[in-house]
Protein backbone atom coordinates (compact mmCIF):
# COMPACT_ATOMS: atom_id res chain seq x y z
CA UNK A 1 0.00 0.00 0.00
CA UNK A 2 1.01 3.48 -0.87
CA UNK A 3 2.85 4.47 2.25
CA UNK A 4 2.65 8.27 1.92
CA UNK A 5 -1.14 7.68 2.17
CA UNK A 6 -2.64 6.85 5.97
CA UNK A 7 -5.99 8.01 7.48
CA UNK A 8 -5.20 10.98 9.55
CA UNK A 9 -4.30 12.46 6.18
CA UNK A 10 -6.98 11.20 3.68
CA UNK A 11 -9.15 13.03 6.59
CA UNK A 12 -7.58 16.24 6.16
CA UNK A 13 -6.98 16.23 2.09
CA UNK A 14 -10.67 15.20 1.85
CA UNK A 15 -11.70 18.63 4.09
CA UNK A 16 -12.60 20.64 0.85
CA UNK A 17 -13.91 17.82 -1.10
CA UNK A 18 -17.62 16.47 -1.59
CA UNK A 19 -16.41 13.63 1.06
CA UNK A 20 -15.86 16.40 3.42
CA UNK A 21 -19.22 18.05 2.94
CA UNK A 22 -21.04 14.68 3.40
CA UNK A 23 -19.21 13.65 6.30
CA UNK A 24 -17.54 10.62 5.14
CA UNK A 25 -14.71 9.12 7.74
CA UNK A 26 -12.24 6.92 6.45
CA UNK A 27 -11.73 4.26 9.14
CA UNK A 28 -10.02 1.12 7.83
CA UNK A 29 -7.32 0.48 5.16
CA UNK A 30 -5.58 -2.87 4.40
CA UNK A 31 -4.12 -4.88 1.80
CA UNK A 32 -7.91 -6.82 1.65
CA UNK A 33 -10.23 -3.69 1.96
CA UNK A 34 -10.97 0.10 2.84
CA UNK A 35 -13.92 0.76 4.94
CA UNK A 36 -15.78 4.41 5.64
CA UNK A 37 -18.71 5.68 7.53
CA UNK A 38 -21.12 8.32 5.94
CA UNK A 39 -23.67 9.79 8.42
CA UNK A 40 -27.35 9.67 7.14
CA UNK A 41 -28.44 13.40 7.86
CA UNK A 42 -29.69 16.67 5.88
CA UNK A 43 -26.57 16.60 3.67
CA UNK A 44 -27.05 12.70 2.65
CA UNK A 45 -30.89 13.11 2.63
CA UNK A 46 -33.48 13.18 -0.04
CA UNK A 47 -36.51 15.34 0.59
CA UNK A 48 -38.30 12.47 1.86
CA UNK A 49 -36.12 11.62 4.72
CA UNK A 50 -34.23 8.83 3.35
CA UNK A 51 -30.57 8.57 2.24
CA UNK A 52 -30.19 9.81 -1.31
CA UNK A 53 -28.86 7.18 -4.00
CA UNK A 54 -26.65 9.42 -5.00
CA UNK A 55 -24.95 10.12 -1.74
CA UNK A 56 -24.40 6.22 -1.85
CA UNK A 57 -22.73 6.28 -5.20
CA UNK A 58 -20.61 9.09 -3.66
CA UNK A 59 -19.35 6.97 -0.67
CA UNK A 60 -19.26 3.85 -3.22
CA UNK A 61 -16.77 5.96 -5.49
CA UNK A 62 -14.59 7.45 -2.96
CA UNK A 63 -13.54 4.30 -1.38
CA UNK A 64 -12.71 2.68 -4.78
CA UNK A 65 -10.71 5.85 -5.61
CA UNK A 66 -8.70 5.74 -2.57
CA UNK A 67 -8.52 2.54 -2.17
CA UNK A 68 -6.42 2.95 -5.97
CA UNK A 69 -4.54 5.56 -4.43
CA UNK A 70 -3.49 2.95 -1.80
CA UNK A 71 -1.72 1.31 -4.55
CA UNK A 72 -0.30 3.41 -6.60
CA UNK A 73 2.46 5.57 -7.07
CA UNK A 74 0.74 8.81 -6.73
CA UNK A 75 4.13 10.91 -8.37
CA UNK A 76 3.90 9.20 -11.76
CA UNK A 77 -0.45 8.02 -11.50
CA UNK A 78 -3.65 9.34 -10.90
CA UNK A 79 -6.71 6.78 -10.31
CA UNK A 80 -9.95 8.40 -11.69
CA UNK A 81 -13.70 6.99 -12.39
CA UNK A 82 -13.88 5.28 -15.17
CA UNK A 83 -17.98 3.46 -14.59
CA UNK A 84 -19.88 2.97 -11.26
CA UNK A 85 -23.15 1.26 -11.07
CA UNK A 86 -25.06 0.73 -7.95
CA UNK A 87 -28.21 -0.64 -6.97
CA UNK A 88 -30.08 0.50 -4.03
CA UNK A 89 -31.25 -2.53 -1.81
CA UNK A 90 -32.22 -1.28 1.34
CA UNK A 91 -33.36 2.53 2.78
CA UNK A 92 -32.23 4.40 6.08
CA UNK A 93 -33.85 7.52 7.29
CA UNK A 94 -30.81 8.08 10.41
CA UNK A 95 -27.62 6.82 11.91
CA UNK A 96 -24.71 6.12 9.94
CA UNK A 97 -24.18 3.57 6.69
CA UNK A 98 -20.53 1.88 6.50
CA UNK A 99 -18.72 0.95 3.01
CA UNK A 100 -16.63 -1.48 2.38
CA UNK A 101 -14.46 -1.70 -0.71
CA UNK A 102 -12.54 -4.82 -1.57
CA UNK A 103 -10.52 -5.52 -5.34
CA UNK A 104 -11.85 -7.71 -7.84
CA UNK A 105 -9.07 -6.67 -10.58
CA UNK A 106 -5.97 -4.52 -10.15
CA UNK A 107 -4.48 -4.66 -13.19
CA UNK A 108 -1.41 -1.44 -14.80
CA UNK A 109 -4.24 0.37 -16.22
CA UNK A 110 -7.68 -0.33 -14.33
CA UNK A 111 -8.80 -1.24 -11.03
CA UNK A 112 -12.41 -2.73 -10.78
CA UNK A 113 -13.85 -2.49 -7.36
CA UNK A 114 -16.77 -4.06 -5.31
CA UNK A 115 -18.24 -1.97 -2.47
CA UNK A 116 -21.04 -3.13 -0.21
CA UNK A 117 -23.16 -0.61 1.75
CA UNK A 118 -24.73 -1.27 4.97
CA UNK A 119 -26.37 0.11 7.52
CA UNK A 120 -26.01 0.24 11.32
CA UNK A 121 -27.59 -3.76 12.10
CA UNK A 122 -24.98 -4.76 9.08
CA UNK A 123 -28.19 -4.81 6.28
CA UNK A 124 -26.98 -4.30 2.73
CA UNK A 125 -28.39 -1.08 1.53
CA UNK A 126 -26.45 -0.57 -1.44
CA UNK A 127 -23.96 -3.00 -3.79
CA UNK A 128 -21.44 -1.08 -6.48
CA UNK A 129 -19.05 -1.67 -8.78
CA UNK A 130 -16.86 0.78 -10.13
CA UNK A 131 -14.16 1.06 -12.62
CA UNK A 132 -10.95 3.16 -11.97
CA UNK A 133 -8.81 3.73 -14.70
CA UNK A 134 -4.89 4.71 -13.95
CA UNK A 135 -3.33 6.94 -15.84
CA UNK A 136 -0.80 8.75 -16.06
CA UNK A 137 0.20 12.02 -14.08
CA UNK A 138 0.37 15.48 -15.68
Amino acid sequence: MNANVNLANLAEFHQQSIVGHLGIEFLEATDAHLTARMPVDERTQQPFGILHGGASVVLAESLGSVASVLRIDTNTHRAVGLEINANHIRSVSSGWVYGKCTPIHLGRTTHVWDIRITDEAERLVCVSRLTIAIIAAR
